[in-house]
């Protein structure tokens, strides 16, 4: 699903905006504070429900604003139009899809799939497992139409579960009825979750293959217990040890990605710019996974693409978004970089941001081949 145009109010220090973005190639120009990631946090809050940077999206608001106002439209036939709301002092979050109000934040995730690589995504490698389950389940997600009603089994089985160990209620009888619930759902997950990664792992290797050649790397999926038990005979044995810690020590919402590079931890390896190119394979290996399986494209938001990367690696990464004929919206403070990094014959659209004024450069909305940058 691509966007055929963006319209934002009262997002940090962007001023209003109303664009009309390329179906393709967007790139986002101008100096470090200008309002360059506002533009992308703007176009992930749509697609996401959140911010990745603040985990209250009231800190979005502009200071001298009472609301934030997102709205999109996206291509089909016919377009869908979706939108968020939010206002400073409240703590609903409005969504609209089709001009009617939407209740569950999946909504606006299945609409909208987007992938974001920028600093934070290295989380993938140094992070917790919790963000490598997120991106996990983002990818099942998409192509599993199932998987949320299984996972919230999960998470209502485990809650229950949970609450009675907490509160150190050792009634068996209990125990046991959640104790089923989340061994039937969690194993359901489970499936759902090593099917995807059987199709997600050769398409990542042959994505990385092209990106940066590492022989060695391996991408394991880890399900969270016992590998040769099942998890009702997991959750049954370990009762009394889950009861001293007050939470399920296995099961489901344990779930690992693991990456090695020779039997280590990749990102004890890799040097800074191989890591962020793992990671671009890692997210634009779910999106050509999302197109094969289910003939819909993925939208990419990518933060400063130069960052840790050479010219040759930068030019490697942008051909292959060519090829995925995706849409994107890349940010640099270096428009020379950017703009070598294409085809000759690569069509785009140039965005100058300024003091948080977002125009359109028309003489580059062309191929980059007539076009020399320069900043202002």
């Amino acid at each position: 699903m691509t966007i055929e145009r963006l319209a934002f109010q009262g997002l940090r220090n962007l001023a209003p905006l109303d664009l009309r973005p390329h179906p393709g190639i967007n790139l986002v120009l101008g100096a470090n504070g200008s309002g360059k990631t506002s533009l992308l946090e703007g176009i992930h809050i749509l697609g996401m429900g959140r911010s990745f940077r603040t985990q209250q999206l009231k800190h979005a608001v502009a200071h001298d604003d009472d609301a934030l106002t997102l709205h999109a439209r996206l291509a089909g036939d016919p377009p869908l139009p979706i939108g968020i709301r939010r206002q400073r002092s409240g703590s609903e979050l409005e969504m609209r899809m089709a001009g009617e109000r939407v209740a569950r934040v999946a909504c606006l995730v299945d609409a909208l799939p987007l992938q974001l690589i920028n600093p934070d995504a290295f989380r993938l490698l140094e992070g917790s497992p919790s963000a490598r389950r997120e991106f996990l389940d983002w990818g099942v997600f998409h192509v599993k139409h199932d998987f949320f009603d299984v996972w919230k089994g999960v998470r209502r089985a485990l809650k229950h579960r949970n609450a009675l160990l907490r509160h150190g209620r050792m009634d068996d009888r209990s125990l046991s009825v959640w104790e089923h619930e989340l061994a039937q759902w969690g194993e359901r997950l489970d499936a759902l979750r090593s099917d995807y990664m059987a199709a997600f792992v050769p398409v990542f290797e042959e994505t990385l293959a092209a990106l940066l050649p590492l022989p060695g790397l391996s991408l394991r999926y880890s399900r969270g217990w016992d590998r040769q038990r099942a998890l009702s005979d997991v959750l049954g044995q370990s009762r009394k040890s889950d009861s001293q810690m007050g939470f399920t020590q296995q099961g489901p919402q344990r779930a690992d990605l693991r990456l090695r590079l020779e039997r280590r931890p990749a990102v004890e390896v890799l040097s800074r710019g191989q890591q962020k190119l793992v990671v671009s394979a890692l997210k634009l290996a779910q999106g050509r996974l999302l197109e094969q399986q289910t003939g819909r494209s993925c939208l990419y938001l990518i933060d400063d693409l130069p960052a840790e990367l050479d010219a040759r690696h930068q030019q490697v990464f942008c051909q292959w978004l060519e090829t995925m004929r995706c849409q994107a919206f890349i940010t640099s403070v270096e428009p020379q970089a950017l703009y070598d990094a294409w085809q000759p014959d690569t069509p785009f659209s140039v965005f100058h941001v300024k003091h948080g004024k977002v125009v359109l450069d028309d003489s580059a909305t062309v191929t980059h081949g007539t076009k020399d940058f320069t900043t202002e």
